[in-house]
């Protein structure tokens, strides 16, 4: 190294520090920080609508004859509603999971869905502002067999 020998003892520490900032950029630029502020001051409005929102999502898909089971933590008859109790603070958070009734096909029946989508996006991540599906039997997980 080649630092001061009072900074001798703090060299690992230092280039620990520094280096990852120098080759990852890992230093968020003044602007980028003003965005990430703007959207830290309402993220807690917009959980709280993605949530309402997710509601009323479950809640009509529970109720569609076409539908076959529906996962969201925030029904009292998902397995995981207990949880969302404790950790979500009784809301079940934006996402909703579900299973279309299907004849002996379900990822045709998966596929078609999704490509007869209107409003909503078909996209491989999550954690958007948008409302997005994914059919992942047809694309993520589609190298994977049945079991």
């Amino acid at each position: 190294h080649d630092l001061p020998e009072a900074l001798a003892p703090l060299a690992y520490k230092l280039r620990a520090l520094t280096v990852p900032l120098r080759n990852l950029g890992a230093c968020i630029s003044p602007d980028n920080s003003w965005v990430v502020i703007q959207g830290i001051e309402t993220l807690s409005l917009r959980m709280e609508r993605h949530c309402e929102n997710a509601m009323k999502v479950a809640k009509h898909l529970q109720s569609h004859p076409k539908v076959g089971w529906v996962r969201y933590p925030g029904l009292p008859d998902d397995l995981q509603y207990a949880k969302a109790q404790k950790y979500l603070k009784g809301r079940g958070g934006a996402m909703v999971v579900f299973g279309i009734k299907a004849g002996t096909d379900a990822t045709v029946a998966g596929k078609h869905f999704i490509e007869n989508l209107k409003l909503v996006s078909h996209v491989a991540n999550v954690g958007d502002c948008k409302t997005l599906a994914i059919h992942p039997a047809s694309t993520t997980h589609s190298q994977m067999n049945d079991e």
